[in-house]
């Protein structure tokens, strides 16, 4: 048996996100003060270095192959598309990078389709710089970083212990949905489903929150991303 003397009390203890150089990331968020905030708090840590700043997926597409980060932390709203639909095609460029996915608010759902498309987790803005610094290393190590609130319900949605987005849509939603999908109106909906338009207008409204949409155009968008519609 090999034995090892214990450390001394005043010897520091190794960081296990110690890296031999700073992590090296790629913020990609398209408002200037948040942008420079969450700068100023990364490279106040010696380790954390904030190597390039994109504002739209375009520009960090761009960057990405330019720069070669540990980690993109990605807003997930920006002006040209969806932080966490990019993910697949930033790892195509660079495929050791990690991805981390910034958002202002987030759900069960859009957790567990940041982690199918190989991200490496999600943290809500709401959590603070401290705590997003330490998700960055926790990531630049290899972990997978979910925020707290979130991440009992990605496991469960990721074991298929619940049921997918849109599953308890009633026959009569998934109809308004489709037309919705068509591009009809609410008008032209509530009439074609023979219905009045107040009617037609609360089929519109619960589709919408049943899927997490804030617009008719969104709710078309997160149903074809869920396979609810071709």
């Amino acid at each position: 048996m090999i034995m090892r003397s214990a450390p001394s009390k005043d010897a520091p203890m190794p960081s296990p996100f110690a890296h031999s150089r700073p992590v090296r990331i790629l913020l990609v968020e398209d408002h200037d003060m948040v942008a420079e905030a969450i700068c100023l708090a990364l490279e106040r840590s010696p380790d954390l270095q904030v190597v390039a700043r994109a504002a739209s997926v375009a520009s960090a597409l761009a960057d990405v192959q330019r720069c070669e980060p540990d980690v993109v932390l990605m807003d997930r709203r920006l002006p040209d598309g969806d932080g966490v639909t990019a993910i697949a095609d930033l790892l195509a460029l660079v495929p050791d990078a990690r991805v981390l996915v910034l958002a202002g608010e987030g759900s069960a759902s859009v957790a567990a389709r940041v982690a199918e498309m190989g991200g490496a987790g999600l943290i809500l803005k709401a959590r603070g710089l401290r705590e997003l610094e330490e998700a960055v290393r926790r990531v630049a190590a290899g972990e997978v970083v979910f925020s707290q609130d979130l991440l009992g319900d990605v496991l469960e949605r990721l074991t298929g212990r619940t049921p997918g987005l849109g599953a308890n849509l009633t026959p009569r939603e998934r109809e308004t949905l489709h037309l919705l999908g068509e591009g009809h109106s609410t008008a032209r909906i509530s009439e074609q489903l023979g219905v009045a338009l107040n009617t037609g207008r609360n089929h519109v409204q619960r589709v919408l929150e049943k899927l997490g949409a804030r617009s008719q155009l969104e709710a078309v968008t997160v149903a074809r991303r869920e396979g609810l519609l071709k």
